[in-house]
């Protein structure tokens, strides 16, 4: 899995309890796997089809660095379905998991679903980042 970012949890990130609000876990979630999932395609014509399970492990407070791993789970013909855990950067305990956000990409003009040309050898392959 690769840790390919990273975020500083922010005073309105938080909820009335004073941790990481859910909802922006899952927004943060859902914007680095769509950047990995297009760059590992070369696309950016992609649309969110399905989060699968997600499991919330412990808590992130103001002032935590979280990092995203993320990998490729499977390829289909038009999809991508990838992995992400969310961890604190500096104990490395695990925040939060999906599994299975799965991405299809699409026509950018008929907004139909269409092949992408990639196999999951050739994502596998995908060098490391600098």
């Amino acid at each position: 899995m690769r840790f390919l970012s990273r975020r500083l949890v922010m005073p309105n990130d938080l909820n009335f309890a004073g941790s990481l609000f859910g909802g922006r876990i899952l927004e943060w979630i859902d914007e680095e796997a769509y950047i990995f999932a297009s760059c590992q395609l070369g696309a950016k014509s992609l649309v969110t089809k399905h989060i699968g399970a997600i499991t919330f492990e412990t808590s992130a407070f103001q002032g935590d660095v979280v990092e995203f791993g993320l990998q490729v789970k499977s390829v289909g013909r038009t999809s991508l379905a990838i992995t992400c855990l969310v961890r604190n950067k500096h104990t490395k305990q695990n925040i939060c998991s999906a599994d299975d956000i799965v991405f299809v990409h699409i026509d950018p003009e008929t907004r139909q679903p269409t092949p992408h040309g990639k196999t999951k050898e050739q994502l596998d392959d995908f060098p490391e980042p600098l």
